[in-house]
């Protein structure tokens, strides 16, 4: 079977196209790679979560996947909303990488021990920001932008003490020579879905769907449904501090998870266990709310705010 696969042009987003694709292969079809440019990848100086625009790192890339002109399309997972259209589908989650993000430095081997008073972290991310300052208030948190590459180049060049960046991208480029420590979740909840590749078709497509079913992995899906059931039911995207963690073993689920001001200074958590993947979610997403999660969003949104928005 011929198949147009449709991806971000940048270079952790390429891959991931390529090793799908070199999967597709080895099942036997014709794969080529159409690189589409997002909104996204247009804001390069500005942290995501002050603009916080829905889909933007998908919104051209389904507009094409609807016109015909890709068969299926490869994202991060966690850049996919909550509420997909109708018109398209998660056709398959692959096994994912190691979802926990990753100290990373040339001077110090972590956070709580050897960082400096007000040692200078690189991260654009609300959600580990909140949680860097919830252990360190000292620490003066900076915007880091860009690809990974040019990430590790402003650490190389001293601009940052130390940055945070997610050990999936760094184990799947090869990149992990500045890696100090993976951070437990119990230190820095990962975001919902990290790790996790997924592939989007058109919901109809049904042998397009029938020729990528052998790449869905069944823990990978129900994992990660979890987490967005509880994203979803906070309605928060990246512009508030929400973390999830799910994992299953022996069919049985645990979901911790994180719900923060952007400053740090308040922090709630949850740990809940059990088989459903999206009643475990957003049941702990009610048993956040009920603790107090509504102050924090309030915080971040105002009393009358709209319903946030996921990027």
């Amino acid at each position: 079977m011929r198949l147009r696969i449709g991806s971000r042009g940048a270079q952790l987003a390429l891959w991931q196209a390529n090793h799908i694709a070199a999967r597709l292969r080895e099942n036997g079809n014709e794969v080529g790679i159409e690189i589409i440019h997002t909104t996204g990848d247009k804001i390069t100086e500005v942290a995501l979560a002050k603009v916080g625009a829905k889909g933007m790192f998908t919104k051209e890339i389904e507009e094409a996947l609807a016109d015909g002109r890709l068969d299926l399309a490869v994202h991060s997972l966690k850049d996919l909303p909550t509420e997909l259209s109708k018109q398209f589908q998660i056709a398959a989650i692959p096994q994912r990488e190691d979802p926990r993000d990753a100290f990373c430095s040339q001077k110090y081997s972590s956070i709580k021990e050897e960082l400096p008073n007000a040692a200078r972290v690189g991260t654009s991310s609300l959600r580990r920001e909140a949680q860097l300052k919830a252990i360190r208030p000292d620490l003066a948190v900076h915007p880091l932008r860009g690809n990974v590459d040019t990430r590790l180049r402003k650490l190389e060049s001293g601009d940052y003490d130390a940055i945070i960046l997610a050990i999936a991208g760094l184990n799947r480029l090869g990149r992990t020579e500045v890696v100090r420590q993976i951070l437990p979740v119990e230190i820095m909840c990962p975001a919902a879905g990290p790790g996790a590749l997924a592939i989007e078709t058109r919901a109809q497509d049904e042998a397009v769907i029938a020729a990528l079913a052998f790449l869905d992995h069944t823990a990978s899906r129900t994992e990660t449904d979890c987490e967005r059931a509880l994203l979803n039911k906070l309605g928060g995207g990246c512009q508030v501090p929400i973390g999830a963690s799910a994992t299953l073993q022996d069919g049985v689920l645990r979901l911790e998870a994180i719900v923060a001001s952007p400053d740090g200074s308040l922090l709630l958590r949850e740990s809940i266990s059990g088989r459903d993947p999206v009643i475990l979610g957003a049941t702990a997403g009610e048993n956040l709310l009920k603790r107090g999660a509504n102050e924090i969003l309030e915080r971040v949104y105002g009393k009358n705010a709209a319903q946030p928005q996921q990027p």
